[in-house]
């Protein structure tokens, strides 16, 4: 779809839309709604487990409502870490209604990293942890009293844990030694079908021997165009069944899966988070060489984002390692850079130029000005499914919050303005469609909820 279709898509009728606080009560539910107990679930029908990078965003909501709930959050989530230091990107809750599950995983059968409870995935989702520790610490300090003791506690204990995190990213997906951080299957990415990973995903040639399976997710969606087809799933099994049979060894992995690609957005993230971490080490006295080990990481990270940039578009990209080539796909990963900052002046207001311009945020034929996932005025740009051209309120929040950190308030404050209005229709949607606004995806999505309610609570 190109920007000159865009006018097919009319606007929906108005729905009703809920003020602050009624919105704010909305988003409070939602989370009560899908928490078990022990975790809080992503959404109540299609993801009725933890995965790792929602997880975080969860907390981050969580924190605002209950300091000791989301303390608990992140300790239910490092329980799933393997030994080796990697945070799965699901840690699996007791429900059997989500395919590929644990025994399709095997995890801990095949890998002796992997811990036998509780069940886990074999790959891992973005960096965004230190973030959510860093927004717990803060509201328990704010609060005081129980709350700042319980915040204090769960930095002492978990900062390790992340410490060990960041240190298996930077050891073992470090492919090029540039630290530019790769991924071995498009669901590490955190965006699962985006167009950035179709030219890799063109040459995984799934095995005769696959074996069958029955995709669950279609049933509980209400339009089927909206989710990946057969044959891309039939590649994300592949992925799963390459590294199943070398027992999940992350550096067998690199040597051998069919997919490896230089990650862009997760390489921001890490150097983001290593800073966030290396903040957080400070304050509470963690070893000083280890918070040195942070400073580094991130700064190599961050150089490496920067030297992504396409000197034509000025926009950062990710790198095929396997096919050696750069990928150029106009998505919400070429702003990566705003995400962990060491632009100049003069590039940073290009580049936020850009994204509130007239193929992004700016585009005439969006319903709100937040930014889409690829661009309306791109041709792979699709309105309707998952990650190749939907609004997610979880990026915006994502972006907002990093431009905050990084002084540019301005833009930092139109896109949670405009996402708010966005989301005012209380669905709390996993994604929403760009041209009007419509909700799409799963519905009471906690991740949705969880941003939505430190917006309101924080301004």
């Amino acid at each position: 779809m190109t920007t000159g279709s865009v006018g097919l898509f009319a606007p929906q009728p108005q729905r009703p839309r809920l003020g602050t606080v009624a919105l704010a009560s909305g988003a409070a539910w939602v989370l009560a709604g899908n928490d078990t107990g022990t975790m809080v679930t992503a959404s109540p029908r299609l993801y009725p487990h933890m995965w790792s990078w929602d997880a975080a965003f969860i907390m981050v909501g969580l924190a605002q409502l209950d300091v000791d709930r989301a303390a608990r959050e992140m300790e239910t989530l490092l329980s799933g870490q393997w030994a080796d230091g990697m945070i799965p990107h699901i840690v699996f809750s007791d429900e059997n209604g989500y395919f590929p599950g644990p025994d399709r995983w095997q995890t801990a059968v095949v890998c002796e990293h992997a811990p036998a409870r509780p069940h886990t995935s074999g790959i891992c989702q973005p960096p965004v942890h230190a973030v959510a520790l860093r927004k717990i610490v803060d509201a328990g300090r704010r609060r005081g009293g129980a709350d700042r003791r319980r915040a204090e506690s769960l930095l002492r204990t978990s900062w390790p844990r992340l410490f060990a995190w960041q240190r298996w990213l930077a050891t073992h997906r470090d492919p090029l030694g540039t630290g530019l951080i790769a991924v071995t299957h498009g669901w590490e990415s955190g965006m699962d079908n985006s167009p950035r990973w179709d030219s890799a995903y063109a040459s995984v040639r799934p095995g005769g021997d696959l074996p069958p399976y029955v995709r669950k997710d279609l049933d509980k969606v209400g339009d089927e165009g909206e989710r990946p087809t057969d044959d891309e799933y039939d590649r994300y099994l592949w992925l799963i069944e390459e590294m199943r049979r070398v027992g999940y060894r992350a550096d067998e992995i690199v040597r051998t899966g069919s997919f490896l690609v230089g990650d862009v957005f997760m390489t921001a993230l890490f150097a983001l988070s290593c800073e966030v971490l290396a903040e957080l080490g400070e304050e509470s006295r963690q070893p000083g060489e280890q918070v040195a080990q942070l400073r580094h990481w991130a700064a190599r990270s961050r150089s490496a984002v920067l030297a992504t940039r396409d000197p034509a578009t000025g926009l950062a990209r990710d790198f095929d390692v396997r096919a050696e080539k750069w990928i150029t796909t106009p998505s919400i990963a070429g702003f990566s850079p705003l995400l962990c900052g060491g632009l100049s002046p003069e590039d940073q207001t290009a580049l936020v130029a850009a994204l509130e311009g007239p193929d992004w945020m700016g585009h005439p034929g969006l319903a709100v000005a937040t930014p889409p996932t690829v661009s309306p005025s791109a041709p792979e740009f699709m309105p309707k499914q998952y990650w190749r051209g939907p609004q997610w309120p979880v990026i915006s929040w994502l972006f907002s919050w990093a431009m905050r950190r990084g002084g540019m308030y301005d833009t930092a404050a139109d896109i949670r303005a405009e996402t708010l209005r966005l989301v005012s229709d209380g669905t709390f949607a996993e994604y929403y469609h760009p041209l009007t606004g419509a909700p799409l995806g799963s519905l009471s999505q906690s991740w949705t909820a969880a941003v939505v309610l430190d917006w309101l609570y924080e301004g």
